[in-house]
Formats: structure tokens, C-alpha cells, sequence
């Protein structure tokens, strides 16, 4: 395995200054039982790093963000930058694991019918993320090839720009997938699957019918958005709640889940560690 360099504070430009008073509060608060996790996360990591086998493909559903700016007393939209910061975060601790893919779930398309303001605010978020993702050194430097997935012609045209951006300065790298499921969601993938297979079956000449007769599990699978991803094997959802909500349905058949009683933001390295260290010890049959 690739070893990854650990990236501090110090390697990444700040993205505001609010998050970097909310860093401060958050250490200040952690100093006093700081020894007591370092010698715990160093023992965990050393269990997930010997453990047994890591996913080869990570879902996580970002969820909880509005909940977590309630309950911190801010604005409902710094929610969401809160949830881009740690979205970052998360990144390099999978970089540091050498996890080979990772989708993260930003936008489902339910979620577009939102307050106009809110999807603006995470819109403008999506397009500031993207241009920063195209110029981060880990990107670069782990050779990390980026992918938006999902719907997106409704976006405003400097979001299309960032993400095609995104995509093409990172289109010939070899490192981790890392997909981006932004206006996504798993019916419409399904449908649109089955669009894509029946537009193709018609170029080659092929009447409805035969189409209809040919048509398998793997024809689907080739035409979804992650075909050249291995299925998702382990999916994590923050926030508490114990559903998937659309989130890769298709792919999921026979994923693992970790449901993780914390909201997005808020969600830690120790959290992180404890997942992974639970899919470890799962024993998967894969329908057998």
C-alpha cells in the first residue's frame, strides 16, 4: 500500500475564517480529554490498519448538516459549509487508509425542491469546492480521479464549468475514485441506466422487443454512473438515521451499513475508525 502523507493545517489554505474559530473552540473544548483519544484513535487505527480487510468501495451519506447548525446556534446554511470542511477532512483520512474508492452523497435530487436560498448556498459551495478540489495538493499528489454524478443539467452554468473542470484536470489519474453524487439519486441512476442500454440497443439496429429480451442484471450495471467502480461494500450514514433515502440502490445489494449517531460536521476520526473497525468484523455472505 501507497504510504500517504498527513496533511495539517498548516498544508491547506483555510476556506473561512468562521471555520477556523470553530476549529479553535473545538480544540479548546477536546485539550482536556486529548490524551486520553490520542492513545485511544492511535490503538483503533492500529486495529483498522492490521484488522482484515478495508472497503474497496466507501458510500457516505453526509447527513445532518441543518441539525448540526440548529443545535450549534448558527445560520442554516453554515450547516453546509461546516459539512464541506469536514467533507475535506474526511478525504485525507481516506487517502491516509489508502481506501480505492470513495462516492459522497452532497445533493439528492429530492433535496433540490429545498428553500431557493438554501440550494443556491450549496450550490455556490458545490462550485467554490470544485475549484479547490482542482488545485488541492492531495488531489494532485495522490493522483485522485474526481467524478460528479447524477443530474445535473439544471445547475447553474459556473457550477457545470467547476465540476467539468474538476473532472478533466483529474480525468487521466490511477489513484482513488472519488466521486461526487450531487442531484443524485438512485432510481433516477436506474432509470437513466436503463435509458442509456436502450439507446444503445436501438443505434446497433435492435427492435424494442429484442432489447427488452436481452436485457440482464449486468447490462444495468454497465450503465450506471459508477460502472467502472466497484459496487459499494460499505456504506456510512451520519446523522442517526437508519435509512438509505435513494442513495446507490443498484449498487447496494450487497453493501454492509454503519449507521453513526452524530451529525455530519461533527463526525470524528475516532467515529470514522469505529466504522471501519465494524465493517472489519462483519463476516459477509453476499446473499450465500
Amino acid at each position: 500500500m501507497a504510504h500517504h502523507r498527513r496533511y495539517t493545517d498548516a498544508d491547506m489554505a483555510p476556506r473561512s475564517a468562521l471555520a477556523n474559530v470553530v476549529r479553535s473552540l473545538y480544540r479548546a473544548r477536546v485539550t482536556a480529554t486529548k490524551p486520553v483519544y490520542w492513545w485511544y484513535e492511535r490503538r483503533l487505527r492500529r486495529k483498522v490498519r492490521t484488522g482484515g480487510k478495508l472497503p474497496k468501495h466507501l458510500g457516505l451519506i453526509l447527513d445532518g448538516n441543518r441539525r448540526f447548525a440548529k443545535a450549534s446556534g448558527l445560520q442554516r446554511e453554515m450547516g453546509h459549509t461546516f459539512g464541506a470542511e469536514k467533507a475535506h477532512e474526511v478525504l485525507q483520512w481516506c487517502l491516509e487508509l489508502g481506501i480505492p474508492a470513495v462516492t459522497i452523497w452532497v445533493l439528492s435530487t429530492d433535496n433540490t425542491s429545498r428553500d431557493p436560498e438554501e440550494i443556491a448556498h450549496i450550490l455556490k459551495l458545490l462550485e467554490q469546492e470544485a475549484r479547490n478540489l482542482a488545485t488541492d495538493p492531495r488531489i494532485h499528489g495522490n493522483r485522485v480521479k474526481v467524478r460528479a454524478i447524477g443530474q445535473h443539467s439544471q445547475f447553474p452554468p459556473q457550477v457545470l464549468s467547476a465540476l467539468q473542470d474538476l473532472e478533466q484536470v483529474t480525468a487521466h489519474y490511477d489513484g482513488m475514485m472519488l466521486n461526487i453524487a450531487v442531484g443524485y439519486g438512485g432510481r433516477e441512476e436506474i432509470v437513466d441506466a436503463v435509458k442509456e442500454y436502450l439507446g444503445k440497443q436501438a443505434a446497433a439496429g435492435h427492435t424494442l422487443e429484442a432489447a427488452a429480451q436481452q436485457l440482464g442484471p449486468d447490462d444495468i450495471s454497465a450503465h450506471t454512473y459508477t460502472a467502472d467502480t466497484p459496487e459499494v461494500d460499505f456504506i456510512i450514514r451520519t446523522s442517526g438515521e437508519i435509512r438509505l433515502s435513494g442513495f446507490m440502490l443498484w449498487q447496494s445489494v450487497y453493501s454492509e451499513f454503519y449507521f453513526a449517531d452524530v451529525n455530519w460536521p461533527s463526525f470524528r476520526w475516532v467515529d470514522f475508525l469505529r466504522a471501519l473497525r465494524d465493517f472489519q468484523g462483519r463476516k459477509r455472505r453476499f446473499g450465500k
